[in-house]
């Protein structure tokens, strides 16, 4: 099988744009443009994030101390999934014929890169795990909490300190994390970089449009919150897809490279 793909590029060749503020809510409705010409291939992804999501609160409901181990194995998937959706978005972008197979397959010539910035956002995801271990042992001292005592935790006033903590500990790294792998996955796909070059651009697309991205980032949190409140999760069928192909448009939005023919590999 062959795959259409644009020749490596040098870093220092790509061009960071500054956007307006407005940008989020196109890549919003190109994204729906992507996801209603390919409706079954975004409904398989969808189905994916949906059954992460179900797990996940399965075992968060019966036994609270392993969601950190399942989603260690969500992280590990999951941008393997996000990876499919943008060769939906990029392939119908240059008007090449869209599989099923060949979105699932997408990120084999890839996957030295892929590989290293997964392992960057585990590894951040465990320090995040033993902080947030942390700020429950300084909380509780007598010992990790059910699930109902975390869910009185975090509901209850009287705990508004561990509330505090747990908040801005939690953001300061779910931040980290979205600022390198907001745009970097779809750059590793589109020109097959490296992942620390990836990385670098997307904490630079981040820095220089620093309020419309936590725009973005905040549009991500309310779709994905909408989702999980709907029964089951079911809303994640249609959120999971439309942010997965939004997040090409974000990449092609903020990032420009010199015009170059596209070449079969």
């Amino acid at each position: 099988m062959t795959t259409e793909s644009l020749p490596p590029t040098v870093p220092n060749s790509r061009t960071v744009r500054q956007i307006p503020w407005g940008a989020p809510f196109y890549w919003l409705m190109a994204a729906g443009r992507d996801l209603k010409t390919y409706p079954l291939v975004g409904l398989f992804y969808g189905a994916a994030f949906f059954a992460m999501a179900v797990t996940l609160h399965m075992v968060f409901a019966a036994r609270p101390e392993y969601v950190m181990s399942i989603a260690s194995g969500c992280l590990l998937v999951g941008p393997f999934l996000a990876m499919g959706l943008y060769e939906v978005s990029r392939r119908r972008e240059l008007g090449l014929p869209v599989s099923l197979i060949g979105t699932a397959v997408c990120w084999r010539p890839h996957i030295g890169s892929m590989g290293m910035l997964v392992l960057v956002l585990m590894v951040l995801e465990l320090l995040w795990g033993r902080a947030s271990l942390v700020v429950f042992a300084v909380f509780f001292n007598t010992g990790m909490p059910s699930t109902a005592s975390v869910m009185d935790a975090v509901f209850s006033p009287q705990n508004w300190e561990f509330v505090m903590v747990y908040t801005v500990v939690g953001g300061v790294f779910a931040g980290l994390v979205y600022a390198l792998s907001v745009v970097a996955i779809p750059m590793i796909l589109d020109r097959d970089t490296d992942a620390i070059s990836a990385a670098i651009t997307s904490f630079e697309v981040v820095l220089t449009n620093t309020g419309v991205m936590l725009l973005w980032g905040a549009i991500i949190v309310a779709l994905v919150l909408a989702a999980l409140w709907m029964p089951l999760h079911v809303g994640l069928l249609l959120v999971g897809p439309l942010l997965g192909h939004a997040s090409w448009h974000a990449y092609r939005a903020t990032v420009e490279w010199p015009r170059e023919d596209v070449t079969v590999l």
